[in-house]
């Protein structure tokens, strides 16, 4: 059995920064790539993006997530053909002018995290990622008639934007992407630095 894990060899290195909270509110640069490099949400021509049915799929879902999750809002974003940029704004919740009294079973509550869909279990920004990975990923299987094909890398590359310099950096980053994609690190024709 030549494929069994090896922890030596199979280790993914986490790209989180360590001692960041990822709960607090804060703003993120975020690139998430298509499995394999597979350029599946359109083509550039001309140095124009043409987005397919599927790249149309992403967008939808993208401008949704701020219905989703109340206390965010998009920025930025280009659907690349084989892989996604963003910008979120993760604000602080509107609290309460009381103290909300935690459940009754507060340990069970924390601990039992089974019960919850995989997409709560994560850290805000996680979710945000996770919840629009599987809805874009259902929905582009179904416009396929497949169930279970794998459209997202398993993991996410994620910058904290700390000041509005950095913050103006990435917005025309995003905006001359598809100008720059014939020298994309993630072109297919590219070897891959990732």
């Amino acid at each position: 059995m030549a494929n069994q894990y090896n922890p030596q060899i199979h280790h993914r290195r986490s790209i989180r920064l360590k001692s960041y909270d990822y709960n607090r509110a804060g703003a993120y640069f975020v690139t998430i790539c298509v499995q394999a490099r597979e350029c599946l949400f359109g083509t550039i021509t001309d140095k124009i993006l043409h987005l397919n049915e599927y790249g149309k799929i992403v967008e939808q879902v993208w401008n949704y997530l701020p219905r989703h999750f109340e206390n965010l809002e998009i920025d930025a974003a280009v659907i690349m053909p084989n892989h996604f940029h963003g910008i979120l704004i993760c604000t602080e919740p509107e609290t309460t002018d009381f103290p909300v009294p935690p459940p009754k079973d507060a340990f069970n509550a924390i601990h039992n995290k089974g019960d919850r869909p995989f997409y709560e279990q994560k850290t805000n920004l996680g979710k945000i990622i996770a919840y629009f990975k599987y809805q874009t990923t259902k929905k582009i299987n179904q416009k396929h008639g497949l169930v279970g094909t794998k459209i997202w890398q398993k993991n996410y590359y994620e910058h904290i934007i700390r000041h509005e310099k950095s913050l103006n950096i990435l917005r025309e980053y995003i905006e001359n992407n598809p100008y720059n994609w014939h020298t994309d690190q993630l072109h297919p024709n590219i070897p891959s630095k990732w």
